[in-house]
């Protein structure tokens, strides 16, 4: 096992909020405790191998600028050993004790289905190994359904049978492949499962198909054993026009619609709640409400550029109001935070990989500890209690509880009156919030 790709990098350390070293933590202490647990676990901050280990940082208009010196450019499978092998020598330097990947950003398809199995067979024992010796662990894995040809209709939502059954068998391996390497969750995300034009598109069709891929899953990975959690991760477009896993909700409603609901959880990306419209605390808010709230993408997306730009999180706004969601939920049970996000084109030396995640880990610690100060502070859990506190009226339980008829509440509005209105206060909590982002 190759050590020595990162060998003029020590291992990064945290050094507090003075320190000037551009290779040291400021404000992530792995075993510092923050509400009852440690940052560490708190934050379950994954790696993803797709971004880490095989992202060029190319762009359309432009060859891939990063250098890969222990990569020789081929698609053999002693080329993606030795990725591995960097790969976790990376999480060891970086602190990062958990990971994601692809199916095929870890090993290469071969001539046909039982030589692209045995690819990847031969990839996950390798990196088997490297967990046991050094303790990291997988948080998902998942299956690409998107990038090769044989997709370019979508994968359970294909057009074609035959292309289905070969998304069955690769959501397969890929499950056997996250259950042997332990890992906590599964993703399902539909890249292509969606359309470009109604025009040739049975869309109530190709939904009951993604329905049905989503069922056979879930019969396997109880035939298999596999106690770790599915998640489905919402995205409205690109690079289809529109894919059925739109947005929170709309996963939310597909998963009722078909009888879902108690199998998956959502997997929520910031950059993919932007291109929805909505907000990364709005998609967290959506998940957590329906108890549908399972992991993240930490990631976020330029205010200028209306794509998946996937950078790296450096909003201290955003992370602390996504950690003051996750929080509120109880924090991560399976889930976890995924740096779901690459490098700027320009950032393209190894050492870049450090500086990006180091970036991310810092302001998630700041933003942790932020939100853990704001709940402990109380004023703006305080504000919403007694913002609603007539809904926990008599009046306001029967309502809630389905225990009172239209007519009832009629006569209770001519009794009581035209309303006195309450301030919603937003720039005064605005600034609270703001108090506590130094």
């Amino acid at each position: 096992m190759s050590q020595d790709a990162f060998a003029d990098i020590p291992v990064i350390a945290y050094e507090g909020p003075d320190s000037r070293n551009a290779l040291a933590f400021k404000h992530y202490d792995a075993e510092a405790v923050v509400e009852g647990r440690s940052m560490a676990d708190q934050l379950r901050f994954a790696c993803a191998y797709w971004h880490t280990m095989r992202n060029p940082l190319g762009d359309p208009f432009g060859v891939g600028t990063a250098q890969t010196p222990w990569d020789d450019g081929t698609d053999s499978v002693d080329n993606a050993l030795r990725r591995v092998d960097v790969f976790f020598e990376f999480l060891s330097k970086i602190g990062i004790q958990w990971y994601c990947f692809h199916d095929r950003d870890v090993a290469p398809e071969g001539v046909d289905i039982p030589s692209t199995n045995d690819n990847l067979h031969r990839v996950v024992e390798a990196m088997a190994s490297h967990q046991q010796a050094g303790g990291q662990r997988l948080l998902w894995g998942t299956a690409c359904l998107f990038a090769h040809p044989r997709y370019v209709h979508g994968a359970a939502t294909s057009c074609q049978v035959d292309v289905f059954a070969h998304a069955a068998s690769q959501v397969r391996r890929a499950l056997d492949a996250t259950h042997a390497l332990g890992g906590l969750g599964y993703v399902f995300w539909g890249g292509r499962e969606g359309y470009s034009t109604l025009l040739n598109t049975d869309m109530h069709r190709e939904r009951e198909h993604l329905a049905c891929l989503l069922h056979m899953a879930v019969d396997y990975k109880q035939r298999i054993g596999f106690s770790g959690d599915f998640f489905i991760e919402p995205k409205p477009m690109e690079p289809t026009t529109h894919q059925y896993d739109s947005d929170a909700a709309a996963c939310l409603n597909f998963l009722r619609e078909f009888g879902l609901m108690d199998h998956f959880t959502l997997n929520i990306e910031t950059n993919h709640a932007t291109l929805a419209g909505h907000s990364m605390e709005h998609e967290l808010a959506v998940a957590a409400a329906a108890g549908s709230l399972g992991s993240i993408d930490a990631n976020m997306g330029h205010p200028h550029l209306g794509w998946d730009t996937d950078q790296f999180p450096t909003d201290l706004q955003l992370t602390t109001r996504i950690m003051l969601q996750v929080l509120g939920m109880g924090g991560f049970t399976n889930g976890g935070l995924n740096f779901d996000a690459k490098r700027r084109r320009e950032s393209f030396e190894p050492v870049d990989l450090f500086h990006a995640h180091i970036s991310g880990m810092d302001a998630f610690a700041r933003g942790l500890k932020a939100a853990a100060a704001i709940r402990a502070d109380g004023r703006l859990g305080e504000f919403l209690q007694a913002r609603y506190a007539s809904w926990d009226s008599e009046l306001g339980q029967r309502i809630e509880s389905g225990g009172i008829t239209l007519e009832e509440l009629e006569g209770h509005a001519c009794e009581a009156g035209e309303p006195g209105l309450v301030s919603g206060r937003q720039e005064m909590l605005e600034a609270l919030f703001n108090e506590f982002l130094s």
